[in-house]
Formats: structure tokens, C-alpha cells, sequence
């Protein structure tokens, strides 16, 4: 974020959020109400802090610390209209007047009231002072004035710390204004020199060069970014200058009421990083969207904001926002099918997934979301077939398809198909021969069907050497040596294992049954007892409990096997 801007967002997070209110200003009973709003605020879960505001408003009417968190939890939501609703409660003469005009002049911006929007500006009752220069810049080429939005954005660009955002306005209302020769001057960096680029004012400036018939530039533009990062959208983006037959009308930003949406969601994306503070992103991105609801990427930043705070469900209803034909909607999708996931709502994922891929099933990318979502939520049977399909719609000689190899093959494992799963997992490596997990999956596969454990031991060393700070990859290098028995050798890596993931109770049950077997035994039931503290499967569980009852010898001769173990 540019330096100068540093100092200004803790007044601003200040004036907005406010200090915790003293007792004394909670209405009676009410205590207990706004501890858990406030607590839904700290958590980030912005709606469960509007309905406790809100109910405790209703018990305790005119409470202007009440009615400024509750404009603050509908805002974050993005339901302006209520906060709008709700500010109109606030006394004028009360304190935490910042956000009622935050609010004011989104509603007034979505609405086109660029008059009120610039009288609220002059009075000092703006959105806040990384904002309202910039709104003034576009109102005045609303008014259809571009020599006085020259002059605004231009003397912005005189501060350093805001420079570069300025000049990207400038050049976006250039081009709004049909000026494509200046507004690539400016994207260009030929006009003021190089200035920051964004994945927006990427986008601007292909469409604008297309503008200029310049399409092959506009293509080795974005190639330039989407080689190194394949960008769903600049992909989407790139592929559609591409199969133009003719030159389309501008369509980026076209009108003031959409640049003004821009600068929200410009300063909400410079805000972004700081301090790890996610507020006034999560206001100036929700703002763009309520001012421009075709904003697509202001849903996407709140919604990723909201997923960063831990928020799934928020989240997935704000990706499920984006509508069907948006250029957006097949990412939208996937990360709302990712939230549930994180949510621990796998069978809406593989509901969301599965319309999805009614839709859009030609998508490699829908198939093999669709296949891991099943895989995660320990449906493999259904999996694989999913997984054969996204295999069927690409070319599988590319190296980047391992993957669809790998997980199908852990499913294929899952399925008790070894054959199918060792297949899969060898020609994984054959398009990518030093991928720490395929080497680690294949060699700990054939070490537990008790098959070319040689082999086994160099994959799972070559996987060390590739990825040493794996807790899992370094206990299957123990687990190879216990099998082998070479348990001497299995003591080093398994406690290693252990420092890099000591709450697994699997890695803490393997080194206990390496150290028994180098007669380590105390240590052994000391480590078998950590790993029941750490929640393993009843299964596990059970035959932890009989190694502490008889020990790991009494155990392997009622399965009937030395040397074995789980």
C-alpha cells in the first residue's frame, strides 16, 4: 500500500468502529445482548451482530452507540438500504457522524444524486478522506466537466502515496469519454510514467487498446500476465479479444456512477493489506457493489474478505450473489462450493458443485472441483468416475494434469482398487517425476501392501529431500524403516515427524510403536497416550488402548502378524 496512506487508516477505523461502550450506556438487560453483538463484530459475523444490535435497539430505542453498530453490521453486510434506514435514528448532534455519511452518500451514489453527493463533499460530510477527492473527480465528468476532472485526478496524483490510483482514474475516465489515445498514454506509463498495474486496470487497458484496433497488443499484454498466472478472468478476458470478428463498444466503465464504484473498490483493494484490518475494505468494497451493482469484482473482494475472517457462510452467499451470466459466475461458483467445504457443509458443496457441472460440465475445472468435493466429504465411488471425465476433457500429456491423476488415484486406494491406484499415481509422476506427494502417497501405498519396499524407500527419501518440513512426508520415511525393520533407523525421522506436526495422533501412535520396538517402552505409552489426547478414529482409538493394556508385541500376535502395526 503507498506510504502515504499509512497514517491515515487508524483515525479512520477509529471514527467508524468506535470504543467498546461503558455500562452505563447499555439500557437495562440489555448487557448481555450487546456483549454477544460485539463479540459477532470482533469475529468478524456481521450479521449475527445486526440481528443482536437490532434487538437490543428495539428494547432500548434513541441509544446512539446501539443505532452506530447496528448502521456499521448492516453496511458490512451490504445492506444499505437498512443502514440507511437506521441512520436516520442517530441525532444529529450525536458522535460517530463518520459512517452516517458513509452511508448517505452510497445511497445517494446508487441512486445518481451526484448533486447531494458533492454537497455532502464541500460540507465535510463525505465518505471519508481516502474517498472523496477521487468522487469529486468523477462527479465532475458526470457534470461534463473533463477539464475539471483532469485538474481533480491530476493534483491527487500530486501526492505520492495516492499517485498511481489517481492516474488510473484519470486514465478510466479518459476512456469513458472516449479518449482511448490519452487513456493508454496514462496505462501505458508514456504520459506520467510507470504506474502500479492491477488486474482491473489490466483489463481496462486490453479493452482500450482493442478500442485503438490494436488487438494483438491487447493480447500480448495479457498474455504477458496470464503465462505466469492463469487469472480465470484476464483468461476469459484474453480469450474473447481473441475470437473477435469486429471491434465492440467500450463496455468497461462507461459511465460516473461507475467510476465512482471503481474508486471504492480501488482504495478498499490499497486497504486491503493493512495490518491484517479487514473493515474498511469490507465497507469501501461493499459500498462499490451497492453504488454499481454489475461490480462483480467488489462481490468477489467482499467475499474473499469474508472467507479470510473465517466467514464461510457469509462468504458463500456473497459469491452466490454473482449472477449466471457474469463472465464470473463459474469462479463465483467454485468458491462458494470451497466455503461450504471450509464450513464443514460438504453435501451443500457437492449439491452447488454438481448444478454447476449440469451447467458448465465441460469445464475441467468444474469436474475436478466436483471430484475433490467428493473426495473430501469421503464419497470416492462417486469420485472417480467424475475425475475420469475432467481426465476425458483435456489433453493428458500435459504436465499440469498430474493432479487429476493423483487424486484419483487416492480414491482409487480409497476403493481398495490398488492396481487403479498405483497406475494412476505412476503416471502422475511420469508428467511430474518430482512431486513430493505423488512420491510420498505411491511409496507409503506400497509399503502398507508390504510391495517393492526398496523402491518404496527411495521414493519417500526423494520426497524428504524435496519437501523436509512435511511432518506427514517424514513419517512415512519412519513408517518405511519400521516396515523394512530398520527400526533403529525409524527412530530419527518419526521424531522428527513430531516436531513438525506433534498434535497427530497417527505420527504420535508410529513413533510409540518405534520406540517399543527399540525398547523404548515407558517413552512408547507416553507417546500412545498423546496420541489418544489428540482425537483419532474409534478404530484407532480402540487399538491404542489394547497397546497400553498388553503392549505393541501382545497386540501384533492376536492379529497374527510381527512387525505389523496400523
Amino acid at each position: 500500500m503507498p506510504h502515504r496512506l499509512r497514517p491515515i487508516l487508524p483515525l479512520v477505523l477509529t471514527l467508524i468502529l468506535g470504543a467498546p461502550a461503558p455500562a452505563q450506556e447499555i439500557g437495562p438487560g440489555l448487557a448481555g445482548a450487546y456483549l454477544a453483538a460485539r463479540t459477532a463484530v470482533i469475529d468478524g459475523n456481521h450479521r449475527a451482530a445486526a440481528r443482536y444490535f437490532e434487538n437490543a435497539l428495539a428494547a432500548d430505542p434513541g441509544n446512539p452507540m446501539l443505532i452506530g453498530n447496528a448502521i456499521f453490521a448492516n453496511a458490512a453486510l451490504g445492506q444499505w438500504g437498512r443502514a440507511s434506514e437506521i441512520a436516520d435514528m442517530l441525532p444529529e448532534t450525536s458522535e460517530g457522524r463518520e459512517l452516517v455519511n458513509l452511508v448517505r452518500m452510497v445511497r445517494g451514489l446508487s441512486a445518481g444524486d451526484l448533486v447531494g453527493a458533492r454537497a455532502a463533499i464541500e460540507a465535510g460530510r463525505g465518505g471519508g478522506p481516502l474517498i472523496d477527492d477521487l468522487v469529486l473527480g468523477w462527479i465532475h465528468l458526470g457534470e461534463g466537466d473533463m477539464r475539471r476532472a483532469t485538474e481533480t485526478f491530476e493534483a491527487i496524483a500530486a501526492d505520492d502515496g495516492l499517485a498511481g490510483i489517481a492516474l488510473v482514474h484519470l486514465a478510466l475516465a479518459r476512456a469513458a469519454v472516449g479518449d482511448f489515445e490519452g487513456a493508454d498514454a496514462i496505462l501505458s506509463g508514456a504520459a506520467f510514467g510507470p504506474i502500479p498495474t492491477t488486474e482491473r486496470s489490466l483489463k481496462a487497458h486490453a479493452e482500450i487498446l482493442v478500442q485503438l484496433d490494436r488487438r494483438d497488443d491487447a493480447l500480448a499484454l495479457l498474455a504477458r500476465y496470464t503465462t505466469a498466472v492463469p487469472d480465470p478472468a484476464l483468461l476469459e478476458l484474453q480469450a474473447r479479444i481473441a475470437a473477435l470478428d469486429a471491434v465492440p463498444p467500450y463496455g468497461f466503465i462507461t459511465t460516473p456512477q461507475e467510476g465512482l464504484a471503481e474508486v471504492f473498490y480501488t482504495i478498499a483493494r490499497a486497504l486491503g493489506g493493512e495490518g491484517g484490518s479487514t473493515t474498511l475494505p469490507l465497507l469501501y468494497t461493499r459500498a462499490a457493489h451497492g453504488i454499481d451493482p454489475g461490480h462483480t469484482e467488489a462481490l468477489l473482494y467482499a467475499a474473499q474478505i469474508l472467507t479470510e475472517a473465517r466467514q464461510f457462510d457469509l462468504a458463500a452467499d456473497a459469491f452466490d450473489e454473482v449472477p449466471p451470466d457474469d463472465p464470473q459466475f463459474v469462479e463465483a461458483q467454485l468458491a462458494r462450493a470451497d466455503a461450504y467445504l471450509e464450513d464443514g457443509r460438504g453435501d451443500e458443496a457437492v449439491a452447488t458443485l454438481r448444478a454447476l457441472a449440469e451447467t458448465h460440465g465441460s469445464l475441467v475445472t468444474v469436474q475436478a472441483s466436483l471430484g475433490d468435493a467428493l473426495r473430501r466429504t469421503e464419497q470416492c465411488e462417486e469420485a472417480i468416475p467424475v475425475y475420469t471425465t475432467a481426465l476425458d476433457l483435456v489433453d493428458t500429456t500435459q504436465g499440469r494434469y498430474w493432479v487429476l491423476f493423483f487424486t484419483r488415484g487416492i480414491c482409487h486406494e480409497v476403493t481398495g482398487d490398488y492396481i487403479a491406484s498405483e497406475a494412476d499415481f505412476r503416471q502422475a509422476l511420469v508428467l511430474n517425476p518430482e512431486q513430493p506427494q505423488v512420491l510420498n502417497n505411491l511409496g507409503y501405498s506400497l509399503v502398507e501392501q508390504r510391495r517393492n519396499l526398496d523402491e518404496a524407500l527411495g521414493m519417500i527419501e526423494r520426497a524428504v529431500e524435496l519437501q523436509p518440513d512435511s511432518g506427514y512426508i517424514t513419517d512415512s520415511l519412519g513408517w518405511v524403516f519400521y516396515r523394512l525393520g530398520r527400526y533403529e533407523e525409524a527412530v530419527a525421522p518419526m521424531e522428527r515427524a513430531i516436531e513438525l506436526l506433534p498434535n497427530d495422533p497417527i505420527i504420535n501412535d508410529h513413533l510409540g510403536d518405534v520406540y517399543w520396538m527399540v525398547g523404548r517402552e515407558r517413552e512408547a505409552r507416553f507417546q500412545w497416550e498423546r496420541a489418544l489426547s489428540f482425537e483419532p478414529t474409534d478404530e484407532d482409538a480402540e487399538r491404542i488402548r489394547r497397546k497400553l493394556e498388553i503392549g505393541l508385541d501382545g497386540v501384533l500376535e492376536e492379529e497374527g502378524g510381527a512387525g505389523e502395526s496400523q
